[in-house]
């Protein structure tokens, strides 16, 4: 009767193997098609079902190097980043250092401060879902101003200036998205632990998941892409400042998939973070929000997803935690119609 039983958990274990190999095969194909069809875009892609990881990769870190894009090249994630510092607050709750209804002005650093109609009226889970009803930078206009690094002007002043000039929450309760709440989020974790958000992602997960291509600050790699604008043309990487903690943080896919390995088990303590965060927050006819992420439902599946845009990259992170698989999609081109499109495809064909 043991030796049946041990037969019968090998032949599970291969069969799970095999099926996780044949879903990798058809991802694989269809990031090849799309390579086939956009030659000039180059693309890593991750993918992690019952704790096997599977990657995929087309293209060059850049024309010249013909060195080719793998699973450790480097790209912007953008507002991927978004999901790193939601699970930061998650993990501060835990810590009993903050809570998700607490108003932010007590946790705000020396500088802000909210006129007397917007006292205690926002709260930290308002920031990370996207209500908040404060007003955000015009990125149209810093475009303008400096194509290649629109965020260089953007200073702690350029924020506070803004936050105490604000008068009135015009959409407080409705879904707007946000940069500067999460610029916020940052510097309320940089407050409560006191240490640098560059710090306190490193040490509670850069160093802890050994997330070696995970790069803040400095980002001078050789294994870095080449970023490229929506028309082909080459884009300089983002560099790091005051709201790095809403889309500077760069990685690669094998660093990504580690991150949701950690994510889809719940004894860990980012895992038991994440699950905080897939609590929904805001909720309308177009959208179920958690703190920082998208909640998707459909008669199958509740499937958890934060797509990211740089000046000339575009990614795409999703997982499903009933189904225990997880994605992570990274374009050295801005693409969000490219990286949708792929995303449904091979949920569609593939993983729904």
């Amino acid at each position: 009767m043991k030796t049946s039983l041990q037969l019968l958990t090998v032949l599970l274990l291969v069969s799970t193997f095999s099926f996780g190999q044949d879903l990798s095969k058809q991802i694989d194909s269809l990031i090849k098609d799309n390579y086939q069809k956009n030659p000039d875009v180059g693309i890593s892609v991750g993918f992690i079902r019952n704790n096997e990881e599977y990657y995929t990769a087309y293209g060059n870190l850049n024309a010249e190097s013909q060195i080719a894009i793998t699973k450790n090249s480097v790209f912007e994630i953008a507002s991927i980043t978004k999901i790193l510092t939601s699970n930061l607050v998650a993990q501060a709750i835990i810590d009993k250092k903050i809570k998700a209804d607490d108003y932010i002005d007590d946790f705000l650093p020396k500088g802000y401060v909210l006129r007397k109609n917007l006292k205690n009226k926002i709260k930290i889970s308002d920031l990370a879902s996207h209500q908040s009803g404060l007003p955000d930078i015009d990125f149209g206009k810093l475009i303008e101003l400096n194509p290649q690094q629109p965020i260089n002007s953007v200073t702690k002043k350029t924020l506070t200036t803004m936050i105490n000039n604000c008068s009135e929450l015009i959409d407080y309760g409705s879904y707007r998205y946000s940069t500067i709440g999460y610029t916020l989020l940052g510097q309320i974790l940089e407050k409560v632990y006191g240490r640098s958000y560059a710090e306190i992602i490193r040490e509670k997960m850069i160093e802890p998941l050994q997330l070696t291509n995970t790069l803040t600050k400095d980002f001078n790699v050789k294994n870095r892409t080449v970023g490229h604008n929506a028309d082909g043309g080459i884009q300089e990487f983002l560099q790091w400042n005051i709201t790095a903690s809403a889309g500077l943080v760069k990685s690669s896919a094998s660093d990504m998939v580690t991150f949701l390995k950690v994510v889809l088990n719940e004894e860990t303590e980012i895992g038991k973070a994440a699950i905080l965060t897939e609590k929904v927050f805001y909720k309308d006819e177009n959208r179920e929000i958690g703190l920082g992420i998208n909640i998707m439902t459909d008669d199958k599946n509740t499937i958890y997803l934060k797509s990211g845009d740089s000046m000339g990259q575009s990614s795409i992170i999703c997982y499903n935690r009933a189904k225990n698989w997880g994605i992570i999609l990274l374009l050295n081109q801005r693409s969000s119609k490219m990286r949708q499109s792929l995303l449904n495809e091979i949920y569609e064909k593939v993983l729904k």
